[in-house]
């Protein structure tokens, strides 16, 4: 994985989606996110900002937000016709639009999917919402934990006799979100480049969240999950998957989900402590015993000294490490999961590809910083740009 501290320069022909066009229209979020991966992957995403947004004193340095690297910024006031202009001009040599705001907004602004697919046919329009463009939830606001209360996914995530815990918007905003438009457009592009006509992509939390939950509905359906949080096996109900605190009060996780994988555990923690008994795992009336039995083993030792002892092997052991150690962990480094780039660590693209390897090519813009660069390569004479940003069209 390449790495660079250079703050602008893009290298052209990085990673499989080069030579893709990419319009995004400024959002928050998942659609953000969606926009991240395809420049990761190549594409020459470039994000239309706010023109009321655009602090050029800011210019030159890579702007915080991290989720917006790898493209370009173009301030476009989308409510005079003069910016809506723009916009067009601006899908109408793009493969893909990106956009996040609720139904019928686009539409509104003069830059819908009709309005687009008539300029360009061949046009992948990617929809990024919560609860879809239909269904009576639709017209409504929504955050992370709402789309996952009614698909049934926050119901599972909690301990046993306890209420569901609200977790980190990485299932629902990116897992089921961002990343089901990303994989949306770049299949809708396929299915252009093969001779098709190009198509709306409707990317709703809601659908991504449950399709992500396929196996826990197979599960049910196999009796192999109880309905109650904290009982089951993945979700902090078996002794053998969940985390411990440690003697320095800090966390290992332990998945030994598998007889091999628990035997080797045992092997290499020494466990039980007397006068723990070795109780049978499989059988779940055994399994309060079992986490009192492992959660007083490793109170014995700190994290690290667990860490250490369990060493290479399969016991499916590992540390629990904060967002600051984990650049630093000896795996990671060695795949660079974590580069550093114009001053930041931050994740590295993924996935990796062999023939097509990605880099992070440029740091997250300030709102409007390409906008003259990018109205050039559209064909713009240097009079009109400047006479855009006198209108206050563009800036």
């Amino acid at each position: 994985m390449a790495e660079g501290d250079a703050p602008s320069g893009a290298r052209p022909g990085v990673g499989p989606l080069a030579g893709v066009r990419v319009v995004e229209l400024a959002g928050i979020g998942p659609g953000p996110f969606a926009a991240m991966m395809l420049a990761d992957l190549g594409a020459d995403v470039v994000r239309v900002d706010r023109a009321a947004d655009v602090r050029p004193e800011a210019f030159g340095a890579p702007h915080p937000d991290l989720l917006n690297r790898g493209r370009r910024s173009i301030a476009v006031d989308l409510k005079s016709a003069d910016g809506r202009d723009v916009a067009r001009t601006l899908v109408g040599s793009a493969d893909v639009l990106v956009e996040g705001f609720r139904p019928g907004v686009t539409e509104r602004l003069g830059v819908g999917p009709a309005e687009c697919l008539a300029a360009n046919p061949r046009l992948v329009y990617g929809r990024m919402t919560g609860w879809g463009q239909d269904g009576p939830n639709a017209p409504y606001a929504g955050h992370d934990i709402d789309y996952l209360a009614l698909t049934g996914a926050l119901h599972g995530i909690g301990r046993a006799g306890a209420g569901p815990v609200p977790p980190l918007n990485l299932l629902g905003d990116f897992g089921g979100g961002g990343m089901l438009l990303a994989l949306g457009i770049v299949s809708a592009l396929y299915a252009v480049r093969g001779g098709a006509r190009g198509q709306v992509v409707d990317a709703a939390v809601v659908d991504g969240v449950a399709v992500l939950s396929t196996q826990i509905h197979a599960l049910r359906r196999m009796g192999m999950w109880q309905d109650p949080r904290g009982v089951n096996l993945l979700d902090g109900g078996a002794p053998f998957y969940d985390t411990y605190a440690c003697a320095d009060g800090r966390y290992v996780a332990v998945g030994a989900l598998e007889e091999r994988f628990y035997a080797e555990l045992v092997r290499r923690t020494g466990f039980p402590l007397p006068p723990d008994e070795a109780l049978d795992r499989d059988d779940p009336a055994n399994w309060p015993a079992l986490r009192r039995a492992w959660a007083r083993l490793f109170r014995t030792r700190t994290r690290d000294e667990w860490t250490a002892l369990v060493g290479d092997s399969d016991a499916c052991l590992a540390p629990v490490l904060d967002w600051a150690e984990a650049p630093t962990h000896p795996h990671l480094a060695a795949r660079e999961v974590f580069v550093s780039h114009a001053g930041a660590t931050q994740p590295a693209p993924a996935p990796r590809f062999s023939g097509t390897p990605t880099a992070l090519r440029r740091p997250p813009p300030h709102p409007g910083e390409h906008t003259d660069e990018v109205l050039a390569e559209l064909g713009y004479p240097p009079e009109r740009i400047r006479a855009l940003r006198a209108s206050a069209a563009t800036a």
